[in-house]
Order: C-alpha cells, then sequence, then structure tokens
C-alpha cells in the first residue's frame, strides 16, 4: 500500500510513549509497504533526525515549528491567546496553513491507498474532502485525559480551566473520530470508552491494536536485593506524568522513607518541568533530565512506580519495566488498558497509603519480587513483542483501505463544525 503518515512531530529522538509506539509499527510496516511521513519539526531539529526517519518512511516531509517551553512566559502566553478559543488548546494550536497546503498538496499528486492520522492532533489541518479512506490511530482518549485533570486539581481557577478545555476535548474528539473511515484505539478500554462516549460517532467500532515491547532491547536485569531505589520514567513536560510525580513525592515517598529511610526515588525523563525540578531540592530526588538510555537506570532499580492519577490509552513505560524483569507497584490508572493481573504481574495500590505499603513489602521480600519479575517478563515475552502487534496493525489497516476502494471513498468527509 501507499500511506500518508500524518503526525504533529518527528519520532526522533525516541523519548516519548507515543513516538516509540509508532516508531516501532511503522518500522515493521516499511518492509512491505511505502510510507510518506508529514510532521512539524523545531527550526533547530539536527539533520540527522530528519534523515534517521527514513528507516521507517521512503519520504519525510516537515513543516517548520517552534512550541514554546512548558512553564515558561511565552508558554502561559500562548495558552492564553487560546482562552477564546473553539478548539482545545492541545488541539488548536497546531493550526497551520503550511501543514494543510502541503498536505493537501500530496493528495493531489500522489495516489495514496490510505490516510493515517496518528493522534488527533492532525486533524485539525485536515481538508474536508479526502480522496482515499482514512484512518485515525488514537494512543489515548484524550478527552478522559483532561476530565482527570479536571478532577484532580484543587484550586477552583485551575480546575475550572481544566473542565473548560474537557468540554472543548470531547467536542473535538466527538467530530474528529466521526470523519474516519477507521479508529484504532490501543486498548479494550479506550474501545469501550469511544463506545461509551460516542455512541453514534463511529460508523464502525474501532479495532484494537495493542502496546508492545521490544524485548531484546529491555532484556531481563532482576534487580539487586541490596537496592533501595525506585524509579519513574517518561517524558516529564506531559501533564499526567507531572501529576504523578507531584503526587509520589507529596503523599507517598514520605510514608515510604518512614519504613525504609534510605530510599531513593530516581526520576528519568526529557523536559522536566520547573514544578519537576523543584521536587529534587524539596524531597531530595534525583532527576535525570533527559537521557540517552533509560536502561541502566530501571536496572539498578528494585521496584518501578506508575502513580498516575491522570491518563488514558497505555503505558508503554510499565511493559518495558516488565520486560526488564522489574517489580512495578502502579495505580489502576497507570495500567489501565493494560492485560496484567493485579498480585501475579504487578501490584494496583490507587490511595497513598495503600501505594507506600506495597513499595515497601517488595523492598523488603525479595522472593515475592521476583515472583513478580519472572511473571511480569514472561507475560510480555511471549504475547507483546513489537513483530506481533505490527502484524495487528498491518491487518487493520489493509481492511479499512481494501473495503474504502470497494466503497469508492472519492465522497465528501463530514467536515469539522467546532465553532458552534
Amino acid at each position: 500500500m501507499r500511506i500518508l503518515w500524518l503526525k504533529s512531530d518527528l519520532l526522533l529522538p525516541l523519548d516519548k510513549g507515543g513516538k516509540l509506539r509508532t516508531w516501532h509499527l511503522m518500522r515493521h510496516l516499511a518492509r512491505r509497504h511505502d510510507i510518506t511521513y508529514l510532521a512539524f519539526a523545531e527550526p533547530d531539529t539536527p539533520r540527522a533526525h530528519i534523515d534517521g526517519m527514513r528507516e521507517v518512511a521512503a519520504r519525510v516531509e516537515t513543516i517548520t515549528r517552534s512550541d514554546p517551553p512548558k512553564g515558561s512566559l511565552r508558554f502561559y502566553l500562548d495558552a492564553a491567546a487560546h482562552l477564546a478559543d473553539p478548539l482545545p488548546y492541545a488541539v488548536g494550536k497546531y493550526r497551520s496553513a503550511a501543514y494543510r497546503h502541503r498536505l493537501e498538496s500530496l493528495l493531489a499528486t500522489n495516489p495514496f491507498d490510505l490516510i493515517v492520522c496518528d493522534f488527533l492532533v492532525p486533524v485539525v489541518n485536515l481538508p474536508p474532502i479526502l480522496p482515499c479512506p482514512a484512518v485515525i490511530f488514537t494512543h489515548n482518549v484524550e478527552s478522559e485525559i483532561w476530565r482527570r485533570h479536571a478532577e484532580t486539581r484543587t484550586q477552583p481557577i485551575a480546575r475550572a480551566l481544566m473542565a473548560a478545555q474537557y468540554r472543548r476535548m470531547l467536542r473535538f474528539e466527538r467530530r474528529a473520530l466521526a470523519r474516519f473511515d477507521g479508529v484504532l484505539a490501543v486498548s479494550d478500554a479506550d474501545r469501550a470508552a469511544f463506545d461509551r462516549l460516542y455512541p453514534n460517532a463511529i460508523g464502525q467500532p474501532a479495532l484494537v491494536v495493542p502496546t508492545g515491547v521490544d524485548v531484546e532491547y529491555f532484556d531481563a536485569s532482576p534487580s539487586d536485593t541490596a537496592s533501595n531505589t525506585l524509579v519513574f520514567t517518561g517524558s516529564m513536560d506531559w501533564l499526567p506524568n507531572e501529576d504523578a510525580m507531584l503526587f509520589f513525592c507529596r503523599d507517598i515517598l514520605p510514608l515510604v522513607r518512614a519504613e525504609e529511610p534510605e530510599t531513593r526515588l530516581v526520576v528519568v525523563g526529557r523536559s522536566p518541568t520547573p514544578a519537576v525540578q523543584s521536587l529534587a531540592r524539596e524531597y531530595g530526588i534525583e532527576v535525570t533530565g533527559r537521557v540517552d538510555d533509560v536502561r541502566p537506570y530501571m536496572r539498578d532499580a528494585s521496584v518501578y512506580v506508575v502513580p498516575l492519577r491522570v491518563g488514558g490509552g497505555t503505558r508503554l513505560k510499565i511493559f518495558e519495566a516488565m520486560a526488564m524483569g522489574k517489580a512495578v507497584v502502579s495505580t489502576t490508572v497507570g495500567a489501565e488498558g493494560l492485560p496484567v493481573t493485579h498480585g501475579e504481574h504487578l501490584l494496583l495500590a490507587d490511595e497513598a497509603r495503600a501505594f507506600a505499603r506495597s513499595v515497601v513489602r517488595l523492598l523488603r521480600d525479595r522472593e515475592r519480587r521476583r515472583q513478580l519479575e519472572q511473571a511480569a517478563r514472561a507475560l510480555v515475552v511471549d504475547r507483546y513483542d513489537w513483530s506481533v502487534v505490527a502484524g495487528e496493525l498491518e491487518r487493520a489497516l489493509v481492511r479499512v483501505a481494501r473495503q474504502g476502494a470497494l466503497e469508492g471513498t472519492q465522497c465528501e468527509s463530514q467536515s469539522l463544525v467546532l465553532d458552534t
């Protein structure tokens, strides 16, 4: 097939869960299909990152765009400018005449068999008429993320702002999903959420393409029995990850240290916000920022923690930890959508004291930790290597493309009327 893949950014460097998921899936698809990739790129993007994309795409098209750093004055001014925008800020800030013009040019000059819209963001620049079938690959239920943001905010103004973003995202997501020939979800939980939130919007039932993991790269690494180190990995400019670390350091870590005073926490991931950086000073934790390889940090830890209260989709970080044979303690939200069983593959706890008790138990109980480590590794090796998952994605894409070709999909897609 000839596929046009639309994304908000380049995949390199591979420093976000969504980038990793797309990279591994495209890497397998590129062996059998011709892919053109269109995305924004920062002005100072290294040429190596653009050239490196040709490992997963035959052609790479970029539109220059710059995002203000989160937490900066420019970021808040940009967000304020969107307060009256009917679009959610996370989408509206990507409106681009240049992106849309390049997209229309590609569609006019290339006979694509399928368009893949990766995440919701590219939808804002889609033309109203598409010449071929189109699929949206959702990595999350975006409206649910904003609903949870609103629910976890304690300050009235912040809660009101998040609630407004939630309502805008709910409206945008409904109308966005309605215009595609196929919707891909990353878990049964996300598919059920789409069915519940938008029962009449999606023409065909969403297809599930589960999360995978590179089981050779993230090879088993049993914990050092003497280690009292906890680790969390993720993009630290993503609000759910920031909230998770604020929650853990303020509400959970003091309870753990009351039982195990020597406990260390290492937070590994790109672009930590000022709020995350302040945790290093306030709670004596280590915040690394971006690293070339997360595995040494995971290898040195006894317990991998995922205290997320906000989120959607599935967490690649958990599968990576499981592949490395790490004992995991997570909230229910953190493990949402993953085929894992509490007490067999990981421990689940939502309340701060219960989470702390689970962490302390694993720090002290070497045998219990070993049981979880072995069961976790066995699950992902047997069922969730990327090569298996990519095969499921390929079958889903071929199905939508063939169905669209049979139906003669040169028709007007449902327009997004987002200002009412």
